[in-house]
């Protein structure tokens, strides 16, 4: 470890961090705007160095999940962060739709965030995004809570210290981002191990800004980043990560560590925000399901299991199913024929192999689907969990690799079902970062009412009806991170959200609504053969929204 390299880093972030503060709300843009150029410039060879490192062949389909969840996303939040700040600059605040304001029985406000153009109408068909707001927000104070910073008359400048992640390659960059743009602080980014062959397209994407000193980025292993977090000339901190890394570094390591937590003595005397995964549940509603349903559904859900090998916050973790639903043994059958088909992938994060024995062997009907190769897990089901031992390993801690547990809970009927879910979700599973639904049409209609408090009941920062909530992370209107409420001694999914090109700062939770089934597939499924096609079209079209991208779109993903 280079400690004197450190220093100079982060002084010279200190000495620009006013300067970056105050600059003009214009000049961030211009900024911005080079960001998304440089973004789709290194996109490609990007690409390669990730699925080099991940052992994803070059021809597979499965090259376009590291555009999705790279260069895609990181172009359009960025892009539509562009937007935000141009009306931040000419309204005050972003603007938004006309009547995207609507208020709940219970006083809660909500926003109707996407789509907002008539190219996302075409794009997203049938989808649909709210943000929910804090108790104590109203309609005539939304405004109020967008854009904070940029309402401050001599913002102080602050150095943050990024803990990147190393599984998704926008995680970074955005995070970055959000501290730059959002809140107004310059960055020293830390660079996870795992992915740290991403640094020099990190670092040629934001070369002006680290040229005039508002950003840097550092290398090694876990005695940098104490070094770093110890700091005193670090001023916040953003992690994304596992809950223990963040213990380790607000109460330290061991029985010291164990007995600092206890009295919540942190170490640390800084702003820590974070986004620290969950065990993600599949609320699966019983409903008159056809056999193309089930197989649109089952691929669904290996998706939500399956992209990026399972390593992902936001993976599907425990699919709950009526256990008096007639179809429940049909559909997992279908799940199960769709993970066989699904191609196998290399466990590329460290501790895999660890951490699937633990789960497999504290469960005897644990079912591999495909064969264990060396480096290479199998999909694997742990059906029929007990949603009675609160103290199940499948509940409390995430598996981190392709393991997903099912089980199945009482009901009446669709309704009281539904009800018993949520307090499932809410009382026995870790994590309060993502949730999802899968409610049939007539279902939905039946329950009217039911449905909707559901979702207002779900302690989540995203709530997906349909779809993987995912896409709460991508879109780029809607907020990522855990339901407010956290702490640092019980942290568990994290405290803040990123993202958000609304720069709400009062956000309860994201809501997206989608189709129950849709022609073509989404092009994030798993079984989409094309999706490294239509993803390398997609980030022209982040880049440049323009109707032209649109012929070589649709004839790509009619084919998928």
């Amino acid at each position: 470890m280079n400690r004197e390299a450190l220093d100079r880093s982060i002084k010279t972030l200190q000495q620009n961090k006013d300067r970056w503060a105050r600059m003009p709300i214009v000049d961030k843009i211009e900024h911005l705007r080079k960001l998304l150029t440089g973004t789709a410039k290194v996109a490609d060879r990007q690409v390669q160095a990730a699925i080099k490192a991940k052992g994803i062949p070059a021809d597979s389909p499965l090259v376009g999940e590291e555009y999705l969840g790279g260069p895609v996303t990181q172009a359009r939040t960025i892009r539509l962060l562009i937007q935000g700040l141009e009306d931040v600059m000419r309204h005050g605040a972003p603007r938004l739709k006309e009547n995207a304001i609507r208020t709940r029985g219970d006083g809660q406000v909500i926003v109707d965030v996407f789509p907002t153009t008539t190219l996302e109408k075409l794009m997203y068909q049938g989808f649909r995004a709210e943000v929910w707001m804090q108790r104590g927000v109203t309609p005539a104070t939304v405004k109020d809570h967008q854009a904070g910073f940029y309402k401050e008359k001599a913002p102080v400048g602050k150095v943050a210290l990024v803990l990147g992640a190393g599984n998704v390659a926008s995680i970074g960059p955005l995070d970055m981002v959000q501290k730059l743009f959002a809140e107004g602080q310059v960055v020293l980014l830390k660079m996870n191990p795992v992915n740290d062959y991403l640094g020099p397209f990190i670092e040629e994407v934001f070369g002006e800004l680290i040229q005039l000193g508002f950003v840097r980025t550092a290398y090694g292993g876990g005695d940098v980043g104490e070094y770093l977090c110890q700091h005193p000339e670090i001023d916040e901190i953003h992690i994304t990560g596992s809950d223990k890394t963040h213990d380790a570094i607000v109460y330290g390591v061991g029985p010291e560590g164990a007995e600092r937590k206890a009295k919540d003595q942190p170490r640390v005397d800084k702003r820590i925000t974070s986004e620290l995964g969950n065990v993600s549940p599949v609320i699966v509603v019983p409903g008159p399901w056809s056999k193309a349903d089930m197989e649109f559904h089952a691929e669904n859900l290996a998706t939500q299991m399956g992209n990026n090998g399972g390593f992902n916050c936001n993976a599907c973790k425990v699919i709950i199913l009526h256990e008096g639903w007639s179809q429940k043994q049909a559909f997992m059958d279908t799940l199960r024929a769709v993970l066989a088909r699904a191609p196998q992938r290399r466990a590329y994060y460290p501790g895999a192999e660890e951490r699937y024995e633990r789960f497999v062997g504290a469960h005897p009907q644990a079912e591999p689907i495909g064969p264990r190769k060396p480096g290479v897990l199998p999909w694997t089901l742990i059906p029929n969990v007990d949603a009675r031992n609160s103290k199940d390993i499948c509940f409390t801690q995430e598996s981190w690799c392709g393991v997903t547990a099912q089980t199945a809970l009482p009901g009446t009927d669709a309704a009281e079902y539904l009800r018993n879910a949520v307090r499932f979700c809410n009382e026995t599973l870790w994590g309060t970062l993502n949730a999802g639904l899968i409610v049939h049409p007539k279902t939905a209609e039946s329950l009217g009412g039911v449905l909707e408090q559901a979702i207002a009941d779900l302690r989540y920062g995203s709530v997906s009806v349909n779809h993987w909530a995912a896409m709460s992370y991508a879109l780029g209107q809607t907020t990522w991170g855990a339901f407010p409420g956290h702490t640092l001694q019980d942290i568990q999914s994290g405290i803040g959200v990123v993202h958000n090109s609304n720069l709400f700062d009062k956000p309860e939770k994201s809501v997206i609504y989608g189709p129950f089934r849709m022609k073509p597939r989404p092009p994030w499924f798993i079984t989409n053969k094309q999706v490294h096609t239509v993803a390398k079209q997609l980030v022209k079209l982040e880049t440049d929204p323009s109707f032209a991208h649109l012929p070589g779109l649709i004839f790509h993903a009619v084919r998928g």
